[in-house]
């Protein structure tokens, strides 16, 4: 594929395409570790209280609402000779690692006779990671400005950022079951002396494949319009957000998408599920995460065909929509779950032979299309703020990639963390103090925080974004549109016209 700076379609290289996801890859390995694990950490290794443990996730994610618009601003505002986006990838990185070390590590040097100190150093090192996080995951959604505006190449960057998050996030997944069992469970300080340095490995290799993947698109002339880069005042980031209504709406859309996957896939909720439920998360967990993926794979093919061809928000619309019908059935077999009936339990091993029954076979049908239909489109909203930067530049001629990027992020980062909030609050309501993993026997009440949790909290969520889409602009079609007028008004800057002429000369 050859790359065209001066037509309508900024084509990148296959190999572009296939690394520059990586660097989400690389910010989800901490993103995982710090959902799922962070809680566990913070009330199991330190004894922080439970509420504040879990509540300390959403507080962090505020602390966000202030760093996102900030850390956009700086992005858009800054051209150095190694780019715009790769500073911003590596810093961000280095500062996660840092923090990890210290807070991970670091806190439990400090004696529990100084409890007080635990409190303030795990807050001081958690919001040091909150900024280098931001600091790298704003370039995943702005760079992909410059290196596609191809509506038939951005559908694609959803495929190869899940390839991208499995291999670093869904390592992390897969090995975090195995690890407990062999370490002391998730409460263990054995268990993150060996996943922290993991995490760390990971990230940084991923990160390392991304900015080569990125590195020729990172220049100014792929930015917005012309090569000359507009400084935007931060006041003008109101009036960007407040007119770009598209933005708005996938701010919603993509809210909910996460918010149902932060939610439905977290390890307190699956340890509930099928260790003290269903009486067998080791011989549950990993096959039914097994499971997921498996019917993940010809979803993602057909949402990318589906984006190509009538553009990413009919595919997000047709595929949510499927996800919250199959689990509306998941919710009626977790409503028929009897602890004394083994007719309604899940069974797929039993004695090392193979024991599947009825109610199984149904829920691995309704789950498996259910997940696989949301799993294929949780990450899909993030090629379409690209979709909206671009039309931010159509409507306004301005490029703030880093703006749009973090105005999104801020809003994805507080719905994800809410999981965190809404999960340790429902078991405090069912008067369990700490948080439970594969070895907690099952409490009264149980059964309805993971009926909720599991399926109602996301099929709320998913009819939130359906609604936020019936008013989403921005299709196959528009977009095309868009590119065509955006190049050429480059053209025309370019060749001496002013911005304000071009803008006027082609609408």
């Amino acid at each position: 594929m050859n790359e065209k700076t001066n037509t309508s379609v900024n084509r990148a290289k296959m190999y572009q395409l296939v690394l520059f996801p990586f660097n989400n890859g690389a910010t989800n390995v901490y993103y995982i570790l710090t959902l799922n694990f962070i809680a566990y950490y913070g009330n199991g290794v330190l004894g922080l209280a439970l509420m504040f443990a879990t509540t300390m996730v959403t507080a962090m994610r505020l602390f966000d609402a202030i760093t996102d618009p900030i850390i956009g601003a700086l992005i858009d505002k800054t051209t150095t000779r190694w780019g715009k986006f790769r500073p911003f990838m590596v810093l961000g990185n280095i500062i996660m690692a840092i923090s990890a070390i210290l807070l991970y590590f670091g806190t439990r040097v400090v004696s529990a006779d100084m409890m007080w100190l635990r409190y303030a150093l795990f807050t001081l090192f958690y919001a040091l990671y909150v900024i280098g996080y931001t600091f790298q995951t704003a370039c995943t959604r702005s760079g992909q400005t410059c290196l596609t505006n191809d509506p038939n190449q951005r559908p694609l960057f959803t495929i190869f950022n899940t390839i991208a998050s499995l291999i670093g996030m869904g390592l992390i997944q897969f090995l975090a079951p195995i690890l407990q069992g062999k370490l002391g469970g998730y409460n263990s300080p054995d268990f993150f002396n060996v996943m922290v340095p993991l995490a760390i490995v990971v990230s940084a290799l991923l990160t390392v494949l991304a900015i080569i993947g990125i590195a020729e698109k990172d220049r100014p002339e792929f930015f917005g319009v012309g090569n000359k880069q507009e400084k935007v005042e931060l006041k003008e980031y109101v009036e960007i957000f407040k007119n770009n209504k598209e933005l708005q709406r996938l701010m919603i859309a993509g809210g909910g998408c996460k918010l149902a996957f932060s939610i439905a896939t977290n390890m307190t909720v699956l340890a509930m599920l099928y260790g003290a439920m269903m009486g067998n998360y080791g011989g549950l967990y990993l096959p039914m995460m097994i499971v997921g993926y498996v019917f993940s794979v010809p979803f993602f093919l057909l949402t990318a065909r589906m984006s190509q061809k009538k553009g990413q928000k009919a595919s997000l619309v047709t595929f949510t929509t499927l996800a919250l019908v199959m689990y509306a059935g998941v919710l009626v077999l977790l409503l028929m779950w009897n602890p004394d009936n083994p007719a309604t339990h899940l069974s797929i091993m039993s004695d090392g032979k193979l024991s599947i029954n009825l109610y199984t076979i149904a829920f691995v049908l309704l789950f498996g299309l259910g997940y696989g239909a949301y799993y294929s489109t949780a990450d899909m909203p993030i090629p379409m703020v690209a979709d909206c930067s671009d039309y931010e530049t159509y409507r306004s001629g301005k490029y703030v990639p880093g703006i749009m990027g973090t105005l999104f992020s801020l809003v994805d980062k507080l719905v994800s963390s809410l999981g965190s909030t809404i999960v340790g609050g429902a078991v405090a309501m069912i008067g369990i103090s700490t948080l439970p993993d594969a070895t907690t026997p099952y409490a009264p009440g149980m059964n309805v925080v993971v009926i909720v949790l599991f399926c109602v909290v996301p099929m709320i969520a998913w009819v939130l974004t359906l609604w936020a889409m019936s008013g989403y602009k921005l299709t196959g079609a528009k977009m095309k549109e868009i590119q065509e007028v955006n190049a050429k008004r480059k053209n025309a800057i370019a060749n001496g016209m002013s911005l304000e002429e071009a803008m006027k000369t082609y609408q």
